[in-house]
């Protein structure tokens, strides 16, 4: 297939459920929407505009509030799990998830293998249970059963990893684990899914959650997923050349290319249709976070969107062009600018730090924008369960223009 840039960005947006923004129903039925097209949700610990997994899903759910998703974990619908990264995914996807293929993990728990099964006996008498809980066990000058508490952490992680362990719950950034079979169904547990099978279904995930991924998009998306070419360290798996190759050849991946984009584009099978004739996007405005699946590709969003993302979280201050924790603004199926935005809980505010307009993009001659902004941004407060923003003198123009409104 060969098609224009605009049916690629027009397609892109609406396949992602951005055309517009915020338009899935239903609480449940809203994020689990967004699950089963996209595969999985990317978590990410930091929580200053909001935690990734709650942003991505606030950008597709009407009215969304993080105690939606949370309300899914603790029922077991959703499971944390390694795809691109730390990941929520379906339960009904666990076989495909089941950690069979660590190499790293097995050695570490043979090689601690006392710390090892008191891990267990505690978890499996006493149920879930933190690194914390074990920590409290030391004495004032001595480690944990003779061994550094780290290695307590890595057990567990360990576990979790090999599917022994699973994760219960988490208290901010404090994670709880306890026996996998007392978290997923039995009926669940019991699939086996051969270790192809499976490396398949995960890279056909990166896929999914994307849309437009190409043969050279960065390593960092397919992350976790084996060597390009056959490794004899992983048993049964062709490497990821091949699987990608197969998904071609039985056309679940369809070859694309893009004006404008260097290289061939691969699209879902189902989804060829809505490439062919994709619909105009209304005028809707996101809020996008670092760890969304629209903004994996940084080359793709130069050559298709004209747009420069770079996440400067580990960029000193003094080199930052833009800010710490800043969000891409999607205006229908442009990217027109960045907001810095900061949850203060405290004071029940949003807190907007700074705003960049692109180049050439002038808020109030773009049609549809200035109402499509003031509704992202009253979306956004009651998100953050805030109830007004606070504009820094920087921004009085932004204030007058959308402060009034949100």
């Amino acid at each position: 297939m060969k098609v224009t840039a605009e049916a690629a960005r027009r397609f892109f947006v609406t396949r992602q459920f951005l055309a517009p923004a915020r338009s899935l129903r239903g609480e449940s039925k809203g994020v689990l929407e967004v699950f089963r097209r996209l595969g999985s949700v990317q978590l990410d610990p930091l929580s200053v505009a909001g935690r990734n997994h709650d942003l991505v899903l606030h950008a597709r759910v009407a009215g969304y509030e993080p105690a939606w998703s949370d309300r899914l974990y603790q029922r077991r619908k959703i499971f944390e799990t390694y795809n691109k990264g730390l990941s929520l995914v379906l339960t009904e996807e666990f076989p495909w998830f089941r950690g069979t293929l660590s190499r790293r993990s097995p050695a570490l728990i043979k090689e601690n293998a006392a710390v090892a099964e008191r891990v267990l006996e505690r978890i499996r008498a006493e149920g879930p249970l933190s690194a914390l809980d074990f920590e409290r066990e030391q004495g004032p000058t001595t480690d944990w059963f003779g061994m550094p508490t780290n290695v307590v952490r890595e057990v567990l992680e360990a576990y979790s990893v090999m599917s022994v362990l699973g994760l219960a719950r988490r208290d901010g950034n404090r994670r709880y684990y306890d026996l996998i079979e007392r978290l997923l169904p039995a009926e669940v547990l019991a699939r086996e899914i051969p270790p192809k099978e499976q490396f398949r279904h995960k890279l056909l995930s990166r896929f999914r959650a994307h849309g437009l991924l190409g043969l050279g998009s960065g390593a960092d998306i397919f992350g976790g997923l084996g060597y390009a070419k056959p490794d004899p360290r992983l048993p049964g798996h062709p490497g990821r050349t091949a699987l990608r190759e197969q998904l071609v050849d039985e056309g679940e991946l369809v070859p694309v290319d893009i004006e404008g984009v260097r290289g061939k584009r691969l699209v879902l099978r189902d989804e060829v249709g809505l490439l062919e004739a994709p619909p105009e996007p209304p005028p809707s405005v996101a809020f996008l976070p670092p760890f969304d699946p629209v903004v994996w590709d940084r080359k793709l969003l130069g050559s298709l969107f004209g747009f420069d993302y770079v996440w400067e979280l580990f960029v000193p201050p003094a080199k930052r062009r833009w800010g710490w924790y800043v969000l891409p603004i999607l205006f229908g199926d442009r990217l027109v600018g960045r907001i810095e935005p900061r949850i203060e809980h405290d004071d029940a505010c949003v807190s907007v730090l700074h705003l960049w307009w692109e180049d050439g993009f002038v808020p109030r001659r773009a049609d549809g924008f200035v109402d499509a902004m003031r509704d992202a941004l009253r979306a956004y407060l009651a998100f953050a369960g805030a109830s007004r923003i606070e504009w820094p003198p920087h921004l009085a123009a932004e204030k007058r223009l959308f402060g009034a409104h949100a």
